[in-house]
């Protein structure tokens, strides 16, 4: 009985120090996970109030734009001038070849009326 009680007591004594050591790491997990939730509220809180991302955005597109708007400018008469130069010089190559193009398409009508006769002729 004596061995019995002893082993209790032993046993007992394991369990205690078990269930010490389990609340020691559990309260340190709790200390840990407080420590994580306070630094990222820290950083967070700082992150947003030094750098306001959208602001920073907008402001970046905005001198984008500004700084492109003469670049558009200049390519846009860039190829306004490119543009007359060369209605410039096609003016007067369409002059040349209109009368090319109306024989053109005075021999292709008489080739579609001639088919057509010969159509109507064969269908009869």
């Amino acid at each position: 009985m004596k061995f019995s009680l002893i082993a209790t007591v032993v046993v007992l004594a394991l369990a205690q120090g078990s269930f010490a050591q389990e609340a020691f790491n559990l309260e340190k997990l709790g200390q840990y996970f407080e420590e994580v939730k306070n630094k990222m509220t820290q950083e967070l809180t700082e992150i947003i109030r030094n750098q306001d991302l959208a602001n920073q955005a907008q402001t970046f597109l905005e001198d984008r734009k500004t700084q492109m708007e003469p670049l558009a400018s200049q390519i846009q008469d860039q190829l306004r001038t490119a543009a007359t130069n060369i209605e410039e010089q096609i003016k007067p190559l369409a002059a040349q070849m209109q009368p090319m193009f109306d024989n053109l398409q005075k021999q292709m009508e008489a080739l579609i009326q001639n088919m057509a006769e010969q159509a109507r002729a064969i269908g009869k």
